[in-house]
């Protein structure tokens, strides 16, 4: 009986490599290896609640150096070590982008559009993948019906306009929360927000929306906006923070855009203050209280910034959570 051993391994590896090292060049009558590829396939994936059926169209995933303060209560090394123990490069940091197409029957509702194609040339390619997957799901955007935007930072608005400027779910009603409307049409709050913000977050975000004043929607929490998609207030991220609740028959889901980021990092550390969130505070309390709920009613979380297709259900461990990744499933 042979002994595995972690030596063996490695003497394996090495072997192998010094193998591939001295192999002769291929002869002209061998065939030459496929060349690699360079992008994903089409990302989406349908599941359903009830008589709903979800389609999870990822927009992308932005990859940039780890900021010292990307954590703004504890220090680099902290959120590297976590990174670590997560199997995850400790300099970087990816966060994924995940809006959803929910189908009842009556109405095909977007929630959240991504970050839209003038960032998908920025990021070469990285992320803006929404109208291509949906393509590929074969979802036209002309037949949404309905976006409800969670919140109004670029990730999740920049996608309501096309390349040309134009409106990329054209016969869709849009629909924000009012106190997120509020917040960022206000100078006033604009003036508090860190240089960051106003050279560049602020004047996209508001570019966005010109000509859309006196058509959005404006919505309040506790508000059903369609028929099974009722709105759940979970503020301190952005003032209006919004997620969703959506039912179908005794069937639902919670819907939670950003009540947290990655989910290695901020479940396993609730009380850790990523800088993107308006009112760190707020936020944490929001996300106890969000999480608690979800694992002591064992609800399925869907989450903008969860890895790919983003849904899961969380388990509570003391003080801190665990996300339980969805079972791959292959039919509907």
């Amino acid at each position: 009986m042979t002994e595995f051993s972690r030596r063996q391994l490695l003497t394996t590896a090495v072997a192998a490599g010094a193998t591939t090292a001295l192999t002769p060049l291929v002869t002209s009558t061998s065939r030459a290896a496929a060349p690699p590829a360079t992008a994903q396939a089409p990302g989406f994936y349908r599941y359903k609640v009830g008589d709903f059926q979800i389609t999870v169209v990822t927009d992308g995933a932005a990859t940039f150096p780890l900021p010292d303060n990307w954590v703004q209560n504890h220090s680099k090394a902290e959120v590297q070590k976590v990174l670590a123990e997560a199997h995850q490069p400790a300099e970087t940091v990816t966060v994924p982008f995940t809006p959803i197409v929910i189908n009842t029957g009556q109405k095909l509702v977007l929630i959240d559009t991504g970050y839209g194609p003038e960032m998908h040339v920025k990021t070469k390619g990285r992320v803006g993948h929404l109208p291509a997957n949906l393509a590929a799901a074969g979802i036209d955007p002309k037949s949404i019906d309905t976006v409800i935007i969670s919140h109004m930072h670029q990730d999740h608005v920049f996608g309501l306009r096309t390349a040309e400027g134009d409106l990329a779910f054209p016969n869709a009603e849009i629909m924000v929360p009012a106190l997120e409307w509020a917040y960022w049409t206000s100078d006033a709050e604009m003036s508090k927000l860190p240089e960051g913000y106003t050279k560049s977050v602020y004047p996209g975000i508001r570019k966005t929306f010109v000509g859309l004043e006196n058509k959005v929607t404006k919505y309040e929490w506790g508000k059903e906006l369609v028929s099974g998609i009722t709105t759940v207030a979970t503020p301190g991220h952005t003032p209006g923070h919004t997620s969703f609740v959506v039912a179908s028959g005794s069937a639902k889901i919670l819907v939670q855009s950003d009540v947290t980021n990655i989910p290695q990092v901020f479940l396993r550390n609730p009380t850790w203050q990523v800088v993107y969130d308006v009112d760190p505070l707020k936020a944490t309390e929001t996300r106890k209280k969000f999480y608690d709920m979800a694992s002591a009613d064992k609800f399925m979380v869907q989450g903008y910034h969860f890895p790919f297709p983003s849904a899961g259900y969380v388990e509570k461990r003391g003080e801190d959570y665990r996300l339980m990744p969805i079972a791959w499933n292959p039919v509907l």
